[in-house]
């Protein structure tokens, strides 16, 4: 089970790389400047950093916080499987300033901790918006798979869009995911059967930071899986959702974003699905899609 998860998760980064072939912009060049390894924060010792990517061209004033992460990874890799999925080109193009955060990764960190880190450069983005010309209470937010799941919590608890001098708040106006992880507690995916012991592959590996797992209580083992269920946690301060998903995804199933798009409903917040005909983890033409989120922010943050 474990080497049919790992090669599932090693294809993303195949299918990653054949985006980039096929998504180009028109003109060739990169529509931004990019600063590399930026401190947001640390955490036990170690620096927290984001790439920023800031347009060439006009500003619209606006910003995305995009969270790298595969897998709960969050190496300089990830960042590239962003970078050729044109996530960068086609946001900075338009005129958006992004801010691609990397939370750790989980053979450091725990879940709830790169939770954490997220709120810290979210903050983080809203203290030097006069800086880079942005609105702080206007924020998008993304990711994908890991990121996707990460971003989703932060914004399940959205407290407040309005961030004031001093006082700000890692809170977001507007959310669009990929293929997110939303319930563990009823995780049916490519390798998450239960094993003899009862303990499923997933469950081993979003707990990896707790500790033993075998060693923990199955009652135990469940709480510790709804605190980090973004469908189980959904509040009626969420911002607006954009949820995207294949409905061919054997490693994070369709099922995952339909159970976050009813909890969503059922608290009145407004939310909206993209199912991807035959849309796998991710997609060749995943360049298409990130195209509609940035269109679905042009509406969201520019109200």
């Amino acid at each position: 089970m474990k080497m049919k998860i790992q090669r599932s998760l090693l294809s993303v980064s195949v299918l990653y790389s054949l985006i980039s072939c096929m998504a180009t912009t028109a003109c060739g060049a990169d529509p931004f400047t990019r600063q590399e390894n930026v401190v947001y924060g640390e955490d036990f010792g170690v620096g927290l950093v984001m790439d920023i990517f800031t347009p060439t061209g006009e500003k619209n004033g606006l910003a995305i916080v995009d969270v790298v992460s595969g897998a709960w990874h969050s190496d300089r890799g990830k960042m590239r499987d962003h970078e050729r999925a044109q996530m960068f080109n086609i946001f900075c193009s338009r005129g958006y300033t992004v801010f691609a955060v990397r939370p750790g990764s989980i053979t450091k960190f725990s879940i709830p901790e790169m939770v954490k880190h997220i709120e810290t450069g979210i903050v983080w983005v809203k203290k030097h918006a006069d800086e880079y010309g942005i609105d702080a209470s206007r924020l998008g937010m993304t990711g994908a798979s890991a990121g996707g799941h990460l971003s989703s919590l932060v914004a399940v608890k959205n407290e407040s869009s309005e961030a004031q001098p001093g006082n700000e708040k890692a809170s977001v106006k507007a959310i669009g995911v990929f293929f997110p992880p939303t319930d563990f507690t009823n995780y049916v995916g490519n390798g998450a059967g239960a094993s003899e012991t009862g303990i499923t592959p997933i469950a081993k590996r979003v707990l990896f930071s707790n500790g033993v797992v075998e060693e923990l209580t199955k009652e135990q083992i469940h709480q510790r899986l709804v605190d980090i269920s973004p469908a189980l946690l959904v509040t009626k301060n969420a911002p607006p959702f954009l949820l995207i998903h294949g409905d061919a995804d054997t490693v994070v199933p369709l099922e995952q974003s339909e159970k976050l798009q009813s909890a969503l409903k059922e608290h009145e917040v407004p939310v909206e699905l993209i199912v991807k005909a035959g849309g796998g983890h991710p997609w060749l033409t995943m360049h298409e899609e990130i195209a509609k989120l940035a269109d679905w922010f042009d509406t969201q943050l520019k109200k």
